[in-house]
């Protein structure tokens, strides 16, 4: 379910968005695909994540399971239970089921990713009702940016 900024508060959403969108430019910084994630609990970060992939040699290492790594560490549970996600591009597959398996409650999403996204776009995995937990969505969270964050991105490769 897509709806934008529509949390308890557009502008909470906007907030950690944009402290994700700072991640997604240090994942950029180093040569990175510029993808950044926070993980909030109340009104606190408690992880944070970066697309590391290509420097860890990690095919797991998206910003999103960077931040899931980052928060269960620093609350000492594997489970994620009333947290929410806030991520600067649409979550893949991998990512989506990582999410399910942590409990999230919440996943807000910047760019849509028309080719791989799976919290709605291409899939839907997290609201898929074969699983055991489903985790709220919405999108387009300062998608504007976070989309020209990575079109610039790319269009510098080329």
């Amino acid at each position: 379910m897509k709806s934008g900024c529509t949390g308890v508060s557009e502008e909470k959403d906007e907030l950690w968005m944009a402290e994700a969108l700072l991640l997604a430019r240090r994942a950029g910084q180093e040569e990175e695909v510029p993808v950044g994630a926070v993980i909030v609990r109340g009104d606190e970060i408690i992880g944070r994540g970066w697309n590391r992939n290509i420097g860890l040699n990690d095919p797991s290492a998206h910003a999103e399971i960077m931040a899931m790594r980052d928060a269960g560490k620093a609350i000492g549970n594997h489970r994620l239970t009333g947290c929410s996600l806030y991520v600067t591009l649409e979550p893949c597959l991998m990512c989506a089921g990582a999410m399910i398996h942590a409990r999230l409650a919440r996943v807000v999403y910047g760019a849509d990713d028309p080719k791989t996204g799976a919290a709605g776009g291409v899939f839907d995995l997290l609201s898929h009702p074969a699983h055991n937990h489903v985790v709220s969505v919405s999108g387009a969270c300062l998608g504007d940016e976070c989309s020209a964050l990575l079109k610039d991105f790319f269009r510098n490769r080329r």
